[in-house]
């Protein structure tokens, strides 16, 4: 779990992701918070013994905190979480099934295969569709969004990878070197409550382009 001033939200995700039976330990990195969200999570880690949190002493991004927090993981899987309330903990059994049953190595969730979720912004919306299709295009996967939070994997493949970017670029070059692996990649469908920027999200406009960059530099020059 990456955290980034994230104070508002974070002990309400923290409380339903230890509610889930599967969750053997919950690995969180503060990426350098400047609103107490640091302090809220030792005060956590203080009184639960599968909570282990690290810290970036200078804020470097979502992808920096996945690199650091997937080196520290020891359970079987890894699945990624969000410290905001858009992606609900309570659908992890859904997410890591394909796994348990034997037909995959890799799960995406995905925002668009019938789940429910928050009607938002439409150029979004487009952005992440056009995004997955190049990735798609480049990758030879078929993929209905690339760009999910919610991505499992079986520990010791995502930890063979090298996770160069410090952004949200992780999405994009994470799907590009899982796909070069050839192992066995399943979608889910997941709901969504997404967040407005006034209510906290982070992600934006250059994101988008950093994401065509990612999606050429990580298929094509590599």
């Amino acid at each position: 779990m990456p955290v980034y001033n994230e104070a508002a939200t974070v002990a309400s995700v923290i409380a339903v992701v230890l509610q889930q039976p599967c969750v053997q330990e919950l690995i969180i990195v503060d990426d350098c918070s400047s609103d107490g969200s640091w302090g809220a999570l030792e005060k956590i880690a203080a009184t639960e013994s599968r909570v282990k949190i690290f810290h970036h002493e200078v804020n470097q991004g979502k992808g920096a905190a996945l690199r650091t927090g997937i080196s520290k993981a020891g359970a079987s899987l890894v699945l990624i979480q969000d410290a905001d309330l858009e992606y609900d903990p309570n659908e992890y059994e859904t997410l890591i099934a394909p796994i348990l049953s034997g037909k995959a190595d890799v799960v995406f969730g995905t925002r668009f295969a019938g789940g429910a979720h928050r009607v938002l912004y439409y150029w979004h919306f487009v952005g992440n569709k056009f995004l997955t299709m190049l990735s798609n295009m480049a990758t030879n996967l078929n993929l209905t969004d690339m760009e999910t939070c919610y991505k499992v994997f079986k520990r010791e493949i995502i930890q063979k990878i090298t996770i160069e970017e410090n952004r949200f670029g992780f999405e994009p070059e994470i799907t590009a070197k899982v796909a070069r692996t050839e192992v066995r990649i399943y979608e889910v469908p997941i709901s969504y409550y997404g967040r407005t920027y006034a209510e906290g999200k982070k992600i934006n406009w250059r994101d988008g382009f950093s994401a065509l960059r990612c999606i050429f530099r990580y298929n094509f020059l590599r």
